[in-house]
């Protein structure tokens, strides 16, 4: 804090009001939706069931044990609802927490490594970024691994780099404490480790001589070794009593292929060998160059600047630079790609292109990239909604109909016609000379008009909360429920005890455990089921059609409805 007080008044102001702007960005629709697919309504479960049961160390989807990923982000959502008993909210606070935490991260590096006005920039420069924000609003892991990586980064680059003609040392604590939050990224979603590729740029500075590089200090093997004990020591934080307390159960089999399941299937054999999302080698390039845009608008003016900076031996560019380039290498060489793997890449992309940002806004070509961006966008925005209300496009009535908007889906039409004028008002108004606030208000008005307008309006069906609403209300004092062919979002949302029977188990199995469950009790108990999951064993005429949900049709039926001696075949 000593160096944040020597700021003057105005660079106080600025942070603050940063920090500010990205908890309205961030936080826009927080409270006002439940979880979503594909992934929010499975970590909530997980964590609702870690509160429910106490059982923290496994986590549970239904009854059986999620072993897909480490449970960080499940424990973080279960302590949020723990301190503010509100699941809505619990389940997107460690998101935005996480959000906000990288930010403040990056300011700090980057006013440490070259000025208050560097860091403003490289953090505003991720939070401009669409992936990031988007993201941001997710009650996804990948906030949580961008934060630890960005702290990973953040400590490391405090002990690998100092100003120039500081003539700053090594800062080992800051290089222990950096190991310690690449292990817990491990445990967050087990890629934490990449922070420590850190090292390797830096050893090849240290050995070119190139500038600004702290000087470890000799006799310092030992001290880079209690980096690797600080990283195994957060690992150990969650492995050891794991694997105490499923060794102590060892009656079950289930535990001892969660054991095997997590730290082998989910790890090193997911990377090797994926079973899904394959892509070619070069798939990242596009995301590099729209997922990231606006931000990505510079890369252009920062390429001839840093092959200058990389020339005249700048070690503050070289390392994140660097860094980024062995990231992007690593997931590229595995088969299986998705867009979120490089995320904790972008905010040490945008510390690299910081220190160049003041020289390269007055460019013309920057301003009017920064004005087509937004005026594309609007137009995009304003033709959608157009389109949507006033060419009775059968895809648009489907598309009403599956989300089962009310009024044609006005509203959210609506919403794309004033976000898109809004946009264009903006461009318009502020034009080239004033280009950069362009760009800013058109991606805050694009947020805050998706948080607080159109999630509001999508949540029932996409969250699959309307959809259980009618489960409940056919569902008198006394009645069961028993899922089959379920999701997720289905037992979260249903808020109520449920019976399931498996969630990977194959579904013709699922429905013959279901129907000899109801036939113990078929006048209190009923069987929630996915379309296909019960082929043309239930008479329809018996049963009650909920809808359309999650792109899935769901039925619900007492006993009177089955067909006698059918049963599903295995698919």
């Amino acid at each position: 804090m000593s160096a944040f007080s020597q700021a003057t008044p105005q660079e106080r102001r600025n942070f603050w009001l940063l920090l500010l702007i990205a908890l309205v960005i961030l936080g826009a629709g927080i409270g006002l939706r439940d979880p979503w697919p594909s992934d929010e309504p499975r970590f909530t479960l997980a964590a609702k069931q870690m509160v429910e049961s106490g059982d923290w160390l496994f986590p549970h989807r239904g009854s059986e044990l999620y072993a897909d990923k480490p449970p960080m982000l499940m424990w973080a959502e279960a302590a949020s609802f723990e301190l503010v008993h509100w699941w809505r909210l619990a389940f997107m606070l460690p998101s935005l927490l996480a959000g906000l935490g990288t930010l403040v991260l990056l300011y700090d590096i980057g006013r440490r490594l070259w000025d208050r006005r560097t860091g403003l920039f490289a953090a505003g420069g991720v939070l401009l970024a669409f992936q990031f924000a988007y993201q941001g609003q997710r009650a996804q892991i990948d906030p949580l691994v961008v934060f630890f990586i960005t702290a990973a980064n953040w400590g490391l680059l405090r002990h690998l780099l100092a100003p120039p003609d500081s003539g700053a040392s090594a800062n080992w604590p800051m290089y222990w404490i950096g190991c310690f939050c690449a292990g817990l990224g491990v445990i967050t979603k087990g890629v934490g480790f990449l922070a420590l590729l850190m090292t390797v740029p830096y050893a090849w500075a240290a050995w070119r001589g190139w500038n600004g590089v702290a000087r470890p200090g000799r006799g310092a093997w030992w001290r880079w070794l209690l980096g690797l004990a600080a990283a195994l020591t957060a690992i150990a934080l969650w492995l050891l009593p794991m694997l105490f307390a499923a060794h102590a159960r060892d009656d079950n089999p289930a535990y001892a292929a969660y054991v095997k399941d997590i730290l082998f299937h989910q790890t090193a054999k997911r990377y090797a060998e994926a079973w899904h999302h394959i892509h070619p080698w070069w798939s990242y390039i596009p995301i590099l160059l729209f997922s990231w845009l606006p931000f990505s608008l510079l890369y252009p003016g920062c390429l001839p600047r840093w092959r200058k900076a990389l020339q005249q031996g700048e070690a503050r560019v070289l390392l994140p630079l660097a860094w980024v380039l062995l990231v992007l290498l690593f997931f590229s060489a595995s088969p299986g790609k998705r867009d979120v793997y490089i995320l904790p890449a972008l905010p040490m992309l945008a510390l690299a292109c910081a220190p160049f940002v003041d020289e390269l806004l007055p460019k013309r070509w920057l301003r009017l990239a920064g004005l087509a961006f937004i005026a594309l966008l609007g137009t995009a925005m304003l033709g959608l909604g157009g389109y949507a209300m006033l060419s009775h496009s059968p895809r648009v009535a489907r598309f009403v109909a599956q989300r089962e908007l009310a009024d044609g889906g006005d509203a959210l039409w609506w919403m794309c016609v004033t976000l898109g004028v809004a946009q264009l008002a903006l461009v318009a108004t502020l034009r080239v000379r004033r280009a950069m606030w362009a760009v800013c208000g058109g991606m805050a008005a694009m947020w805050l008009a998706w948080g607080y307008w159109g999630v509001p309006l999508l949540n029932p069906s996409s969250s699959a909360s309307a959809l259980m609403a009618k489960v409940r209300s056919h569902l008198g004092p006394g009645n069961e429920i028993g899922l089959v062919g379920w999701v997720e979002q289905d037992l979260l949302m249903l808020d109520r005890p449920a019976v399931d029977f498996g969630f990977k188990q194959p579904w013709h199995k699922q429905f013959a455990q279901a129907v000899q469950w109801q036939a113990r009790a078929p006048a209190t108990r009923w069987l929630f089921v996915q379309q296909p999951a019960m082929a043309n064993c239930v008479e329809r005429s018996k049963a009650i059609y909920l809808g359309h949900a999650n792109q899935r049709d769901w039925w619900m039926f007492r006993a009177n409805a089955l067909v006698p001696g059918c049963l599903p075949r295995a698919q």
